[in-house]
């Protein structure tokens, strides 16, 4: 295995910090959903909205979780960088591997949730087209 130098670990911040700035737009959009939702079940309490307000906080704690993976792979990241700079070399190279780990993990739970999501746009498009097919 080659030496593992400063750079390597600092290549991951702006891939990261993209990925944050995603999951960070995903979490308000659905925050806002919710609180329309949120709204209109107030108003009428409808099954289907309570079942929608449902799977959005699914893909929510998906999402927070997606989140708290990739900035902890971050922060292990940046321990890397400081272990190498101290001399650390082969505890650097396994805190290193464990930030992929947890930067897998935080990928991983994004394929779920948008499996969750195009699930949950598939019941929509399926409602739309009964009521077509009715008419």
């Amino acid at each position: 295995m080659e030496e593992l130098t400063l750079t390597t670990p600092a290549l991951l911040f702006s891939a990261i910090s993209l990925i944050m700035l995603a999951y960070t737009n995903r979490f308000l959009a659905y925050a806002a959903v919710i609180r329309n939702l949120h709204a209109k079940f107030l108003e009428r309490q409808e099954e289907s909205l309570l079942r929608q307000i449902q799977n959005l906080k699914l893909r929510l704690n998906l999402t927070r979780w997606m989140q708290i993976f990739g900035i902890t792979s971050l922060l292990f990241c940046v321990l890397t960088m400081f272990l190498i700079y101290i001399n650390y070399h082969t505890i650097a190279v396994y805190v290193f591997g464990f930030a992929l780990i947890l930067l897998i993990i935080s990928l991983a739970l994004l394929i779920k949730e948008i499996q969750i999501s195009a699930q949950a746009l598939q019941h929509h498009i399926a409602d739309i087209e009964e009521y077509l097919t009715k008419k």
